[in-house]
């Protein structure tokens, strides 16, 4: 599908995300491959151009004592029934998905965080829109992937403007669909993230109104089964494996111009694209402890969606996490790093 003046790779499907991934599409696991050699076997679920993409680029796939199985999924919900069912061991999600898998009792536990900028998680009005603040989308459309990330960004940028999700239009729309009813003059306005944000500012379709730094915690995740967890020789594998995702994230943020061309080529987005995404929220991603602070933020994100009805019953999150790969980690309260040219 293509539309005029719309790229070709502003239509991407819903598998370049890591930080930010929500909906409900299915998984994809077309072109899994395996890394590293011996006895046992980690299954990992990815999206394209996240885990194994940054760890092949930042050479953290070599010398590996046991395999890595990759399987590549669409977008976060999905990934996380694979590890509810035990189909994977261990897999990253943005901030919202993890909540409303504990809402539903899934069998998850968050391993690993890392906390980034939101600037990123943008709510996007058309370039020539008469909308100039947040408290003007009253009465308003806007698109926005239920259950994503950028659902809870739209809530808490709302009540920031003193509005509820109740004083406007949404439509529960995936970003390839989002994306032709922004174009199309269907919707007024669009709660998405990076690298769609990016995206449409590089097309010159858009502007931001308001973004989500300040408002939302920036966090994204690692994600377990416990089962995988309780296994000692798995569990020691999910260490190293996190180590060498931290090491990782520390690599793009010191070649920020290398990730984005391999970020590109692996997920069809223009390279100036991918790089405007990576410094302004990717390369911001520190690694941090999965800690009290960061309970309570997810907890209120959790209670924010019970209260909508959104989310069944109450959900205690503190049930939902492990701690015991934190180590000498610093707090999930941490700033994230900024490039000042960015």
């Amino acid at each position: 599908m293509r539309r005029h003046l719309v790229p070709a790779a502003l239509l991407l499907p819903l598998t370049l995300l890591l930080a930010a991934c929500g909906g409900n599409s299915a998984a994809d696991t077309a072109g899994a491959g395996t890394d590293g050699k011996g006895s046992l076997t980690l299954n990992v679920g990815d999206q394209k151009g996240g885990s194994e993409a940054v760890l092949r680029a930042a050479g953290e796939l070599k010398n590996l004592d046991y395999k890595i199985k990759w399987s590549t999924f669409t977008s976060g919900p999905p990934l996380l029934e694979a590890v509810n069912a035990k189909a994977v061991d261990i897999g990253g999600v943005g901030n919202t998905p993890p909540v409303f898998a504990a809402g539903a009792g899934s069998k998850v536990s968050v391993v690993a965080a890392w906390h980034g900028t939101s600037k990123g998680e943008a709510i996007l009005v058309p370039k020539n829109s008469s909308l100039r603040k947040p408290e003007e989308l009253k009465g308003r459309s806007i698109a926005v992937a239920q259950g994503s990330s950028a659902h809870f960004q739209l809530i808490a940028s709302l009540k920031e403007a003193g509005l509820k999700l109740s004083d406007v239009k949404v439509k529960y729309l995936q970003p390839a669909d989002a994306l032709a009813a922004f174009t199309g003059g269907k919707v007024d306005a669009w709660a998405v993230w990076d690298p769609y944000t990016s995206q449409v500012l590089n097309a010159e379709q858009g502007r931001i109104l308001t973004d989500g730094d300040g408002v939302v915690n920036g966090l994204s995740f690692q994600v377990a089964a416990p089962s995988a967890l309780k296994d000692t020789k798995k569990a020691a594998a999910v260490k190293d494996y996190l180590e060498r995702l931290r090491r990782a994230q520390d690599w793009v943020y010191g070649h920020p111009d290398a990730w984005a061309k391999v970020w590109a080529k692996d997920t069809g987005l223009p390279y100036e694209v991918a790089l405007a995404s990576v410094k302004r929220t990717n390369a911001s991603r520190i690694a941090v402890a999965v800690d009290k602070p960061l309970i309570a933020s997810e907890q209120q994100i959790a209670d924010t969606f019970t209260e909508l009805k959104l989310i069944p019953g109450k959900v205690d999150f503190a049930a939902f996490v492990d701690t015991r790969f934190n180590g000498g980690l610093p707090p999930s309260t941490t700033t994230p790093r900024v490039y000042k040219d960015s």
